[in-house]
């Protein structure tokens, strides 16, 4: 009987972790730090953990790993060639763990996406022999895609997207067709190169005829995915040396209560009060000088992309729930200094005058430039913009807005992304600057069609 896998979500992140099992022993693999999530699922399947594995020391997150082994006193196998701070079980390519007498793990060396990485393969044990169902690729194999090579500087990517490829290779002539990919990024994670197109499952056989990496000759695909590399979040540097430091278990506990004149201090000394509502409820009212990161996209990448490492940060929500969401998701990137928070409406929040985001969508845009001067302010990707903009529109992508903020012009900006998700963010942060700001909450896809002039980048 094939183990049982249980996919454990992180939407905001664009990962997963999964647990695996045969009834009785589970292993899980790859983690994320508020490990309750992992512990309510064995306890739902009413199984114990023994084994914990890691693919890679991780550069979007930090793990819950070491924890969630001292926790429960279960073996954590990390690569034997990573330099950690913390004892671990050296694993190797090739080992093999025994999770029970039905159920084994065997590590293949997949190096690309870091050095070190390891996939795993999960076998069945019979009396037959031992048959691979599934493999956990982590950052190598992915839906479609493969994990990005650059995470670990410019010096190292030439040789790394080399052993990407090696490595997509070697895991699909390895394993049986038929055996699940399932990988720990790629579902929206900035960890990926190329795009996994929405995929939620796949097998080994389904990447050969589809994956790039194994439809394409070596070169035309270290060249493609070479040439799509783009930035990625800036929090990622702190991510590996705090992995490999060996990192405690979250403090989840509600922050302190922060009242009107708290906010108003906190505000004028320039801190980081952060409203979680969605830009439309910003938009229609907030606190001036508040910064919008809504929870209903990915969160905890943008704000950990934007704010200065170690930075204290003050939430406000609609409820204490929507704060405790939050608070989940910046502890999974290691941003724990949570100053305080407060809960309810704008009205509650202060006694000054509210601010407002006047609001438009691509058609308002066409129309008022035959009217008046406006500056377009487009915070997607360079990627993004070179494939398609609006024409004379400026790119600062929203990861460089603090650092380029001096490039932005006081005149009236019209901002606008792919959807509105970041230009509401963008449209935050330089109202809170005393620009005069419009939100283009709208899809890009329709900005032509609105009857905006549209460009590419050479």
């Amino acid at each position: 009987m094939e183990p049982t896998i249980i996919t454990i979500e992180t939407p905001s992140l664009g990962d997963r972790s999964y647990l695996a099992h045969d009834g009785d022993v589970a292993f899980v693999i790859d983690p994320q730090r508020d490990i309750d999530r992992v512990l309510e699922v064995a306890e739902e399947a009413g199984v114990r953990i023994t084994d914990v594995f890691e693919t890679h020391l991780h550069n979007d997150y930090v793990t819950g790993g070491l924890a969630l082994a001292r926790r429960l006193g279960a073996r954590y196998h990390v690569n034997a060639e990573d330099e950690v701070s913390f004892d671990r079980q050296p694993i190797r390519d090739g080992d093999v763990v025994d999770v029970s007498p039905r159920m084994r793990v065997r590590a293949i060396a997949t190096p690309g996406h870091t050095f070190t990485h390891l996939s795993y393969a999960v076998e069945t044990v019979t009396d037959s022999g031992a048959t691979a169902s599934a493999v956990f690729t982590g950052g190598s194999l992915l839906f479609g895609a493969t994990g990005r090579p650059d995470l670990l500087g410019q010096e190292h990517t030439g040789a790394l997207v080399r052993h990407q490829f090696a490595s997509i290779h070697r895991l699909a002539d390895e394993l049986p067709e038929q055996a699940e990919v399932l990988p720990t990024h790629g579902f929206g994670s900035f960890c990926s190169a190329g795009s996994t197109g929405g995929s939620t499952e796949s097998t080994i056989g389904q990447e050969k005829r589809s994956n790039p990496a194994l439809t394409q000759q070596e070169e035309q695909w270290v060249a493609d995915t070479l040439a799509g590399l783009d930035a990625y979040p800036a929090y990622y540097v702190h991510m590996t040396p705090a992995n490999a430091a060996g990192p405690g278990e979250p403090d989840l506990s509600a922050p302190e209560r922060a009242d009107k004149d708290t906010l108003a201090q906190r505000i004028d000394a320039g801190e980081w009060v952060v409203d979680l509502r969605t830009r439309t409820a910003f938009a229609a009212g907030h606190v001036t000088g508040t910064l919008n990161f809504g929870l209903d996209g990915q969160f905890s990448t943008y704000l950990g992309w934007l704010i200065p490492w170690g930075a204290r940060v003050t939430l406000l929500g609609e409820s204490s729930e929507q704060v405790a969401e939050a608070q989940r998701e910046m502890v999974r990137i290691g941003l724990d200094r949570i100053a305080g928070a407060a809960t309810g409406g704008p009205q509650d929040w202060t006694d000054r005058p509210l601010g407002t985001l006047e609001t438009a969508v691509f058609a308002d845009l066409s129309q008022v430039r035959h009217h008046r001067p406006v500056h377009i302010l487009d915070v997607r990707l360079a990627g993004e913009y070179a494939d398609s903009h609006v024409e004379d529109a400026q790119n600062v992508p929203i990861g460089e807005l603090l650092d380029r903020i001096d490039e932005i012009p006081q005149r009236e900006l019209w901002i606008h992304c792919g959807s509105g998700y970041r230009a509401s963010i963008a449209a935050s942060v330089l109202a809170a600057r005393d620009h005069t700001v419009v939100l283009v909450d709208d899809d890009f896809a329709g900005a032509g069609d609105a009857g905006l002039p549209m460009t590419s980048s050479p």
